[in-house]
């Protein structure tokens, strides 16, 4: 049975979206992109959701807006994907890494070590969709110690008074916080809407707005939905119109907006996501009870009553083993034309972070986490059928490998 990783989730109602984009003979940012922003609101709780070409640029964005300057470090976990890092760099902040917990997230801990004078941000990422402890950050960053050192760069930061948390929620859109949807939780959130993850556009992202007094956040999207549009004055949609073609540059902006015929696919996704998130956690459920039995198991967190994940993928880790032994799985698992993955190679690992001096030795945890861990697929069409083809091929390949050890 071939099954692939993660395929995008394509149903009548995309198609028929999407053709509606196409037949309407307005394709780029339009009247979809501000449905699908509405449609964010309702479900994320956030103030004001501002929909982009995908995350990384809106996380540059929110990072210029901010007034990053070369010196300013923003805290970021060293478990993570590249792009959480990339987006400080071409902001012109410095990314100051820190090691994660137990259950893949950053450490708050570690968090609390790595602030600095010169900390303007901190960026947790949800990793595999599990909501980091958003109340302990947002405490952290309130303490009178914390704030009294805090040195703002920018008239904003300055406005601010104290670090901005800016969270990396590329894979938790409708995760649950307490009684609400994670994205309204701390000063900014970013959700990811790309091919592979729980609602897509193809590529895209969406900013979620929460800053809290005196800003507000109507006016800010404002800002920031200029500062997407090259800062000009009038977009596209509406410079189109008869007699509506004058305009003028007002700031550095970039060009950073999503398109109607990309929002048209995640608009359908969205409006039937409460079914496609239950699909989501029936295959967590399924894979969690057959792989309950297994000693060498350790389970992704799922729900403890204060968070639930969105069941984005399934972080596996496998115990016992080394890093070549979880190498050897995969291959073993391949060979069935079964796709599984890892996320992530924490970002010391990786070429580029290791030559600018980030060492994995500095990260104990986040090095364990990535040394043991699978990912297994997870998306509403993966049966019941491929869900136990999937766990005998994972059985079955580390019973191979250990016995040939």
């Amino acid at each position: 049975m071939k099954i692939p990783f993660s395929p995008p989730y394509i149903d009548e109602s995309v198609i028929n979206e999407v053709t509606d984009s196409l037949r309407s003979g307005w394709i780029t940012t339009g009247p979809k992109v501000k449905a699908l922003e509405q449609e964010i609101k309702q479900l994320s709780g956030a103030a004001e959701v501002l929909c982009v070409n995908s995350w990384t640029t809106g996380a540059i964005m929110t990072l210029r807006w901010l007034g990053i300057k070369p010196g300013d470090e923003v805290i970021i976990p060293a478990y993570t994907y590249c792009a959480t890092a990339l987006a400080v760099l071409w902001a012109g902040g410095t990314p100051v890494m820190a090691d994660s917990g137990d259950d893949f997230n950053i450490s708050v801990e570690a968090i609390r070590r790595a602030i600095t004078p010169r900390t303007k941000v901190i960026m947790p990422v949800d990793i595999a969709g599990w909501p980091c402890d958003y109340e302990a950050i947002m405490s952290l960053v309130n303490e009178p110690s914390i704030k009294a050192q805090f040195q703002p760069t920018s008239p904003i930061m300055e406005q601010m008074g104290r670090i901005t948390v800016i969270n990396d929620s590329a894979h938790s859109i409708g995760a649950r916080y307490g009684r609400h949807r994670s994205g309204a939780q701390t000063d900014i959130a970013i959700f990811s809407l790309h091919a592979v993850k729980n609602i897509t556009t193809a590529e895209g992202g969406a900013i979620c707005l929460n800053m809290p007094q005196p800003f507000d956040n109507s006016e800010l999207y404002s800002q920031l939905r200029l500062m997407s549009l090259n800062c000009q004055t009038k977009d596209a949609f509406t410079k189109n119109k008869a007699g509506g073609w004058r305009y003028d540059i007002v700031g550095m902006g970039m060009k950073a907006n999503m398109a109607d015929v990309n929002a048209a696919i995640g608009l359908a996704q969205i409006r039937q996501y409460d079914r496609l998130l239950a699909q989501r956690k029936h295959i967590f459920s399924a894979y969690s009870q057959a792989l309950s039995q297994q000693p060498w198991a350790i389970l992704p967190p799922t729900d403890d009553g204060r968070r639930e994940t969105s069941y984005h993928v399934y972080a596996l880790r496998i115990d016992g083993v080394t890093e070549d032994e979880r190498d050897a799985i995969i291959a073993e698992i391949a060979k069935r034309d079964i796709a599984v993955n890892v996320h992530f190679v924490p970002l010391p690992m990786l070429t580029f972070f290791h030559s600018l001096g980030y060492d994995i030795k500095d990260y104990p945890q986040a090095y364990r986490n990535y040394a043991h861990e699978i990912t297994l697929p997870c998306y509403p069409q993966l049966t019941d059928e491929a869900v136990q083809a999937i766990v005998e091929a994972l059985c079955d390949a580390y019973q191979t490998i250990k016995k040939n050890k």
